[in-house]
C-alpha cells in the first residue's frame, strides 16, 4: 500500500515546476543573467570607474537580464540579486558610513509603501463592483456609435486610473471584458469578425490604458519607482506636480489617439445602438449603487482631494493620504485584512521595487550614473539641449521594442538617460517627468511590452502585425501629442 502510494518521479517533477521549480527550460535561462554578471563582473572597469561601481553593474544588469528571462518570478529574481549584494560586499546590510546605500534600505521607502496602499485600496474597487459599473456607465451614456464606445471606456479608465495602479487590473481586468461584451453583442468574434467591432476596440484599449497610466503617479506600478529613482538625482516628482504635468497634454492625447486608431484600423459598425442597451442591462443586473460602493466612491474623492491638496495644503503626503484611505475602507468593513493579506501584487510588487531601487541608488552613490550620463551627453556634442533631449526620449521610448516588461526597462535605463539629459541642459524636473510619461506610454506599442497590452492581445482580435503596425501609427501620434502641447504646457506653467 505504501508503494502504491507513494508518488512516482514524474509526480513530483509536476509538483516541483506547478510550485514554481526548475525545469531544464529555466535551468537554461538561468545561465543567461550569470553568464551577463560574470563577464561584466571579471571584465576590467573603464577609466572613471571604480571596481565597486562596476561590480553594482554586473549584478544590476543580470539582475534585470533574468527579470527578463524570467527563470523565476521577478520577486524572486530580485531576492536572489539582493543576496549576492550582500554576500560580495557590493551593498552591505548595514551602512559603511552616513548616506550610503544598503541592502534593505527600499523597505522603508516612502514612495514604495504609497504604490502597496494603492493597490490595497483599488481591491475595494473590484471586490464592490464599482469599477465594473463606473465603465458601464460611460458606455451607456455614449456608446452609440463605435468611437462612442471608445471614448466611454476611455473615460473610465481616465477616473478609475489615479487608485488602480495595475493597468493590467484596470485595463485586462476591468475594461477588456466590457470591450469582448460590446464586441460580441455585435457577432464580432476573433477570426473573420473581428474587424467589426473587436479589433479597434482592442488596440484602442491598450493605447488609452498607456494614456491613462502616464497621467497620475499612482497609475501605474512603475510609476512610484520613476519619483524614487528621480530623487535620487535631486529632482521631485511629487503626486501633484507629476498630476499637473500631465493633465493637459493627457486629455489631448485621449482625444486624439482613439481617432488615429480609428482611421488607421477602422471597424466595420459604426452605429451601436445595441451596445446602450446591453451596458444599460448589465447596470440593471448590477442593481442599485450598494453601501460599499458608496463608501468607496466617497473613499476615492477623499484620496483624489488630499492626493492633489493635502500636501500643500494640509501638510499631507501623498503616501500618508494613501494610508488614511485604506484605514476608511478597514473600518467601514469594504475592505477586511484578510483581503490586505491575500492582495499578493501589492507585496510582490514591494519586494522586486525595493530591491531595484537599492540597487538604482547604489548604482548613483558609486558613481556609474554619472559616468554614463557624461558618455551620453558627449556623444551628442554641442547640440542644442531641446534637440538632444528629442532624440534621447525618441531612443528611450523606441527601445521598449526589446523590453517585455515596463519595470524592467524603467529600471535599466530610466536613471542613466535622466542624468544624461540633465548633463545636456534639460531642465530637471521636465525631463524627469516627461521620461517619466514615456515610461507608460511605450507599454502598449507590442502585445508583450506590459501592461494591459497581453491581455488584451490575448483576445485572439489582432494579429502580431496588426497590433505593431497600428500601435506605432498610434504610439507617434501619442508621442507628438505629449511632447509638443506637453512641451507648450509646461513651459505656461513654468516647469522649465
Amino acid at each position: 500500500m505504501a508503494a502504491a502510494s507513494a508518488p512516482s518521479q514524474a509526480d513530483r517533477r509536476e509538483d516541483v515546476e506547478e510550485r514554481g521549480g526548475l525545469s531544464p527550460a529555466p535551468l537554461l535561462r538561468v545561465l543567461v543573467p550569470l553568464v551577463v554578471g560574470a563577464v561584466i563582473w571579471f571584465a576590467p572597469p573603464p577609466g572613471g570607474v571604480t571596481g565597486r561601481a562596476w561590480h553594482m553593474l554586473a549584478i544590476f544588469l543580470a539582475t534585470i537580464v533574468g527579470i527578463i528571462a524570467k527563470p523565476l518570478p521577478m520577486g524572486a529574481v530580485t531576492i536572489i540579486g539582493t543576496v549576492v549584494c550582500i554576500l560580495t560586499g557590493t551593498v552591505p546590510l548595514t551602512a559603511e558610513k552616513a548616506g550610503d546605500p544598503t541592502a534593505l534600505m527600499g523597505f522603508s521607502n516612502s514612495t514604495i509603501w504609497l504604490i502597496v496602499v494603492a493597490f490595497l485600496i483599488s481591491r475595494g474597487f473590484i471586490t464592490t463592483g464599482l469599477g465594473r459599473r463606473i465603465a458601464l456607465l460611460f458606455v451607456s451614456r455614449i456608446g452609440g456609435r463605435m468611437l462612442g464606445v471608445s471614448y466611454g471606456l476611455a473615460l473610465a479608465d481616465l477616473v478609475l486610473s489615479p487608485a488602480i495602479p495595475s493597468a493590467t487590473a484596470r485595463g485586462g481586468g476591468i475594461m477588456a471584458p466590457i470591450m469582448r461584451s460590446v464586441a460580441l453583442t455585435y457577432d464580432s468574434t476573433p477570426g473573420p469578425t473581428a474587424r467589426r467591432a473587436g479589433s479597434f476596440l482592442a488596440i484602442n484599449v491598450g493605447q488609452v490604458n498607456a494614456i491613462t497610466c502616464a497621467m497620475f503617479l499612482t497609475a501605474m506600478a512603475g510609476n512610484p519607482l520613476i519619483a524614487s529613482l528621480a530623487s535620487s538625482q535631486g529632482v521631485t516628482l511629487s503626486w501633484t506636480s507629476w498630476a499637473l504635468g500631465a493633465i493637459v497634454p493627457g486629455l489631448c492625447a485621449l482625444a486624439v489617439v482613439p481617432l488615429v486608431v480609428h482611421v488607421v484600423c477602422p471597424p466595420e459598425l459604426e452605429e451601436t445602438p445595441e451596445v446602450v442597451a446591453m451596458a444599460k442591462r448589465e447596470l440593471a443586473t448590477l442593481g442599485p449603487t450598494s453601501p460599499a460602493e458608496k463608501i468607496m466612491a466617497g473613499t476615492f474623492v477623499l484620496l483624489l482631494l488630499l492626493w492633489t491638496v493635502g500636501d500643500i495644503v494640509l501638510g499631507v503626503d501623498a503616501t500618508t493620504t494613501g494610508l488614511i484611505g485604506l484605514v476608511v475602507l478597514l473600518l467601514s468593513g469594504v475592505l477586511t485584512w484578510e483581503d490586505v493579506i491575500r492582495e499578493k501584487a501589492a507585496w510582490d510588487t514591494m519586494v522586486w521595487f525595493a530591491v531595484l531601487y537599492m540597487m538604482a541608488t547604489a548604482l548613483g552613490k558609486y558613481g556609474l550614473l554619472g559616468w554614463l550620463a557624461d558618455v551620453i551627453a558627449g556623444s551628442l556634442g554641442g547640440m542644442r539641449w531641446q534637440f538632444a533631449f528629442i532624440i534621447l526620449t525618441l531612443v528611450y521610448f523606441f527601445s521598449h521594442y526589446l523590453f517585455a516588461s515596463a519595470t524592467a526597462h524603467i529600471s535599466a535605463m530610466y536613471a542613466a538617460f535622466l542624468a544624461a539629459a540633465v548633463a545636456v541642459g534639460t531642465p530637471p524636473l521636465m525631463a524627469g517627468l516627461v521620461l517619466g510619461y514615456i515610461s507608460n506610454l511605450f507599454t502598449s506599442i507590442t502585445q508583450y511590452s506590459g501592461g494591459a497590452s497581453p491581455a488584451l492581445f490575448g483576445t485572439g482580435y489582432n494579429s502580431v502585425g496588426d497590433w505593431w503596425r497600428v500601435s506605432f501609427i498610434a504610439a507617434l501620434a501619442s508621442i507628438a501629442v505629449w511632447m509638443v502641447v506637453g512641451g507648450g504646457w509646461m513651459k505656461l506653467i513654468g516647469y522649465w
